[in-house]
């Protein structure tokens, strides 16, 4: 690995007066691992960015200081909290000083009585409920890195739940938060004065402005969060479909049954099939002529998810599925989230076992052209995997996307495995050019790029102004404005363009 400048020491002296020597980390461990991300990466020219030094402070007081220090020397800033977001959020493409966030994880009171608790960005959402069961209540973010994210990024990823159809996602979950701003100033979001309050009409919505913005206009150092009552029951139904066609129109009209506690309604087409066939670490093989799955998770109140579990079950037997049963069905819900660190279960194109990593290309979909984009989708990645063997399509699914309401658009998800240690400039380039491809479907069809990881990767990030239009650049002059000296995370959502004429 190629050497990363040293900062200079007297960067270093000041960092280290702000958060101690001991929390100030520059040997190459430190730096390579606060690298890694775990979708594919262009492992070829890694060493680009690995940050120059670690901070790890502890008090929103530090952060502001870090920042300022950082903007008097010109420095990156790159805050990072569990590095599982799948498109580079916390990777240092400039380098710069890392904001590593995991001891601010203090816990504050659980007020039951206004549902909330005040949390640090370096609580993770598995422990913390694990600490809230007694109280009979949950934070209810639930994504498929649900026991290594933390809640500072999953603000700044705005991230999306796999219970959202019924609970919400960050977005709809986190109540206000506490934010260093690329100046040092540190400001509290949320909807009015209190930290509990849940609804306003003064002012800016600023809330849904500082999330999801990948760390470039600030740093969360505290967040208050929704709690829910803990569900009584849950309930969810796997059925093995003939066809996609099927699978698609039955899961259509689970989504738009109208019943509250629907947590999520998911469609796995033929080749994810394939793929889970020879996942055996993680689902149960179905039969040969199982083509697609429809599932569904319900979570409530007993006296409310019993009788939708019926009606839900009715549906789904009318489209002439086959339910794979209680344990089958409960096995495969748990384990949503072992997949996030998806098994090597990689093919080359003559059968090769491979030992591939893997990433995913997301986008919201309108429910009627999700057929469309399936196909649309697959042609692209086989055209990439004919040219470059060392790619393999791992097939898609669809889930519902909208919070509180399973009806509407889906977040739809290819995923491809990528044999890395075989990546050079020509295969980067190629699964660049097939990202963007990926996207400017889904723009065409009227969806997005993203639903739910965000569009900051190289590929997808160069539509989004196609995607956004004339608020592209609006969300330049609100970059240019807060961070005059573009400190905070440079090089992400191609905002780096909002300086050039500086």
């Amino acid at each position: 690995m190629a050497t990363v400048t040293a900062l200079d020491d007297r960067v270093l002296e000041g960092l280290a007066e702000i958060v101690g020597h001991q929390y100030v980390l520059t040997s190459k461990t430190a730096r390579i691992n606060r690298a890694r991300v775990p979708s594919m990466f262009a492992v070829h020219r890694w060493e680009e960015h690995v940050p120059q030094v670690v901070v790890l402070p502890a008090s929103a007081h530090e952060v502001s200081e870090i920042v300022k220090l950082a903007n008097r020397e010109r420095i990156p800033v790159v805050p990072r909290a569990g590095g599982t977001g799948l498109v580079d959020g916390a990777v240092p493409l400039n380098r710069g000083i890392l904001v590593d966030i995991k001891r601010m994880d203090h816990v504050g009171e659980v007020d039951l009585a206004e549902r909330a608790i005040t949390v640090g960005p370096g609580v993770n959402m598995f422990k913390l409920n694990e600490m809230l069961r007694p109280y009979g209540v949950m934070y209810p973010d639930n994504p498929a890195s649900y026991t290594c994210a933390l809640v500072g990024g999953r603000i700044g990823t705005n991230g999306w739940s796999l219970l959202g159809a019924r609970f919400g996602h960050v977005r709809n979950l986190v109540i206000s938060f506490e934010i260093v701003l690329p100046t040092g100033e540190i400001i509290r979001v949320g909807e009015g004065g209190g930290i509990k309050t849940r609804s306003s009409s003064s002012g800016y919505r600023l809330k849904e402005l500082f999330m999801g913005t990948q760390g470039t206009l600030g740093i969360v150092t505290e967040a208050t969060l929704e709690l829910v009552k803990r569900p009584e029951a849950e309930f969810s139904a796997f059925w093995l479909q003939r066809s996609y066609d099927t699978a698609w129109k039955t899961g259509g009209e689970l989504m738009r049954s109208g019943y509250a506690t629907i947590a999520g309604v998911m469609l796995f087409d033929e080749r994810k099939v394939d793929f889970v066939r020879r996942d055996d670490e993680a689902y149960v093989p179905q039969p040969d002529w199982c083509e697609a799955v429809c599932a569904f998770a319900l979570y409530g109140n007993r006296a409310e998810v019993r009788p939708a579990a019926k009606e839900m079950m009715r549906i789904a037997k009318a489209s002439g599925g086959e339910y794979v049963g209680d344990e089958i069905a409960q096995l495969d819900w748990s384990a949503r989230h072992d997949r996030y660190a998806t098994p090597l279960h990689g093919r080359t194109p003559n059968g090769q076992v491979a030992p591939m990593s893997w990433h995913c290309e997301d986008a919201g979909i309108p429910y009627p052209k999700v057929p469309e984009i399936r196909k649309r989708w697959h042609a692209i990645v086989d055209d990439l995997v004919a040219r470059h063997p060392i790619f393999d399509d791992w097939g898609m699914f669809s889930y519902t996307n909208g919070p509180y309401k399973p009806w509407g658009d889906m977040l739809c998800e290819i995923d491809v495995g990528i044999w890395e240690e075989h990546l050079d400039d020509e295969t980067w380039g190629a699964w660049v050019d097939c990202k963007r491809e990926i996207a400017r479907a889904s723009i065409e069809v009227g969806g997005t790029i993203s639903a739910a990881h965000g569009s900051s990767r190289a590929g997808e990030v160069d539509l989004v102004p196609l995607e956004l239009g004339g608020a592209y650049d609006v969300m330049k002059t609100i970059k240019r404005a807060l961070d005059p000296n573009n400190i905070m995370n440079p090089g992400k959502y191609g905002l780096d363009s909002a300086y050039e004429d500086g």
